[in-house]
């Protein structure tokens, strides 16, 4: 996965906030997974993922329609952010099997 950036982490809670709360664990691991895998791809071909987008989380959570970032005022919002910073925390130590199970 490429380096994650601010903007990355809010273009991830606004894909995991359309979800219902239940959803957004698995939704998270995969965003994760596959931004891994096209990060993978783009070293290996020199170009994007078809699907996938270029490694970035950015890229590949701007493949569904997201609502307008919230206010930090929103709760709902702040869990959408603080489960990103959690499942990162947990795929940069090296846990990749938790982090759903843990967010």
């Amino acid at each position: 996965m490429r380096p994650v950036l601010h903007g990355d982490a809010v273009a991830a809670a606004r894909a995991l906030y359309r979800l219902p709360a239940a959803e957004r664990g698995r939704m998270i691991g995969a965003l994760l997974m596959q931004a891994e895998a096209a990060d993978a791809y783009r070293k290996r071909f020199g170009r994007g993922h078809p699907d996938w987008g270029n490694g970035s989380l950015m890229a590949l959570a701007e493949n569904w329609e997201l609502p307008p970032e919230p206010s930090l005022d929103d709760a709902e919002y702040c869990r959408c952010l603080a489960q990103v910073f959690g499942a990162l925390a947990a795929w940069r130590d090296g846990k990749r099997g938790a982090v759903s199970s843990r967010c």
